[in-house]
């Protein structure tokens, strides 16, 4: 039987409200939707019941400010997962929403099998991240001003070529299962690799590594 979940979702717009809540409903059965439409609701909620799954935030609600609702949220509700849900598409806020705390995000614009996957793979605790758009360029010049980011050669150089495979794979924003799957190895063996990535980068956890990775030419260093 698939797990019930409780998933609170704060959008301003009625009708992407009733369309992500038919989303989980549809793949999720059993689960309880909550829904709001402004940021100081959500927080009440929050509060309130500390029970919540996942939180689907968009970032354009009243209250919201952008990414502060998202700090404050965070702030507020640190033990709950919170996924931005929006029609932005820069890859430069996608990028931040992760460093500001979410552990996803899923573009509006994203068919209902790929919102339904995305859910799929934060609820079991892993990022998700649009691949189409952490592959884009745009934004790489001012990426590569962040330093505290990049990730230097010397480090690259230290990983296996497995290990770059299982990096490269991660920072297309796939799961354990999907690397694994891909790779054709087993999900032990891609959790064993994804630890000793975060050692040897010298970084705490997986958005970390995404971040750090998401402007490298992989093809580069697995050409050695």
């Amino acid at each position: 039987m698939e797990p019930a979940y409780k998933i609170l979702i704060a959008d301003d717009h009625p009708l992407f409200r009733e369309a992500i809540t038919s989303v989980v409903e549809a793949g999720f059965p059993g689960s309880e939707v909550v829904e709001t439409e402004d940021l100081d609701t959500a927080l009440a909620l929050t509060q309130a019941h500390d029970d919540f799954d996942l939180i689907l935030l968009d970032l354009n609600m009243p209250g919201m400010n952008g990414l502060n609702g998202l700090i404050t949220l965070r702030n507020e509700a640190p033990t709950i997962p919170v996924v931005i849900v929006s029609a932005e598409e820069d890859k430069q806020v996608v990028l931040q929403a992760i460093t500001y705390g979410a552990v996803g995000f899923i573009t509006k614009s994203s068919p209902r099998a790929q919102m339904t996957q995305a859910i799929e793979q934060i609820l079991a605790g892993n990022v998700y991240l649009p691949s189409d758009i952490i592959r884009t360029g745009k934004e790489s010049s001012r990426r590569h001003r962040q330093d505290d980011n990049n990730i230097s050669p010397e480090l690259l150089n230290s990983l296996t070529r497995r290990q770059l495979l299982v990096l490269e794979r991660m920072s297309k924003g796939e799961s354990n299962k999907q690397i694994a799957y891909n790779l054709n190895i087993a999900e032990t063996t891609v959790k064993a690799h994804v630890s000793a990535i975060l050692r040897k980068l010298g970084v705490h956890n997986r958005v970390q590594a995404i971040l750090s990775a998401s402007d490298i030419d992989f093809n580069q260093y697995l050409k050695r």
